[in-house]
């Protein structure tokens, strides 16, 4: 367990490094303003790896600096184009905008393409998302009997009590095949996941100005909701909020008796609700699909592991 420990952390860090380094630079006026698509309403990104097709846009770029003429026109992108800006942009950002500019040109739409790819991505990594997903289980079937030892041991807190707590733990961990590290490596892919999409959404022009359901893929809720399509982008929402209560419900393993686990759910669904708000629709697309995904993963899980116990 020390050795995963210490793997994870080395992956933690790398991550990091990844986060800190190539990100998107947003476009800022003379006065050092962040410049607004007036369509999308989206704060443009200076860094964009391919040419925008909207008039508007392109003349909001060549205004404020930017040499649109030297950039691929977006189905004309490859990886390879650009100068080098960092390990981030290399393996995450430009062959994620590729996979989803040429899978949007087949399914001629580039939200599509965002799902195709969102559930090619949890389908590659279902054998590790299909052990959290037992581990889940396994972890709420445990947790009477792990309620049990921290009930017995909470009020000690001398050492010889809490390795004792730790051994009755480790056992119940033992009788159950529980291994608590198991499956965490999906876990903390998540986040830079999340912005890679955020980040190729942002930076690609072919993505951001298409509209799926009326919905503008480049434009956040908060502006959207002001436009003819609002109710599409307020189903948007009520459905990120949805799928993230029932997944994030289905993945609770702690007591949820206690009044603070009981709310955690509420909690961290008001959240992303929040959030969702100011992320592109595209982007909350991405989220949409990845809950969906869980969500239905957890339930064949569910009833494969009660099969199994009948048989």
């Amino acid at each position: 367990m020390k050795k995963t420990k210490n793997r994870l952390k080395v992956l933690l860090i790398i991550s990091l490094v990844f986060l800190t380094t190539g990100c998107a630079t947003t476009l800022t006026d003379k006065e050092k303003q962040p410049v607004k698509n007036e369509v999308t309403g989206q704060n443009l990104i200076e860094n964009i790896i391919c040419k925008p097709t909207d008039k508007e846009t392109i003349k909001v770029y060549e205004k404020n600096g930017v040499n649109i003429k030297k950039l691929p026109d977006c189905n004309e992108f490859k990886i390879s184009d650009g100068k080098y800006e960092s390990l981030w942009t290399t393996f995450f950002i430009k062959p994620l905008s590729f996979i989803i500019i040429k899978i949007g040109e087949i399914v001629k739409n580039y939200a599509i393409a965002v799902i195709l790819v969102s559930l090619a991505i949890r389908l590659i990594a279902f054998p590790i998302t299909r052990k959290t997903a037992l581990q889940s289980e396994l972890i709420k079937k445990a947790q009477p009997e792990i309620e049990r030892i921290q009930k017995k041991y909470k009020d000690k807190q001398d050492q010889e009590s809490m390795m004792k707590q730790n051994q009755e733990l480790l056992a119940v961990y033992q009788k159950y095949n529980i291994n608590p590290m198991s499956g965490c490596l999906f876990s903390m892919l998540q986040l830079p996941l999340f912005i890679a999409f955020f980040e190729a959404i942002q930076r690609t022009p072919a993505i951001f100005e298409d509209v799926f359901l009326g919905l503008q893929l480049g434009t956040t809720p908060a502006v959207g909701i002001t436009s003819a399509t609002f109710y599409m982008y307020a189903i948007l929402v009520i459905l990120i909020g949805t799928t993230t209560y029932l997944s994030f419900k289905m993945n609770s393993t702690g007591n949820m008796q206690d009044p603070s686990m009981k709310m955690m759910p509420y909690m961290m669904t008001g959240m992303i609700i929040f959030t969702s708000l100011f992320m592109p629709s595209a982007l909350g697309i991405y989220w949409i699909t990845t809950n969906v995904f869980t969500i239905i993963q957890n339930i064949l899980v569910k009833r494969s592991k009660e099969a199994h116990g009948k048989a």
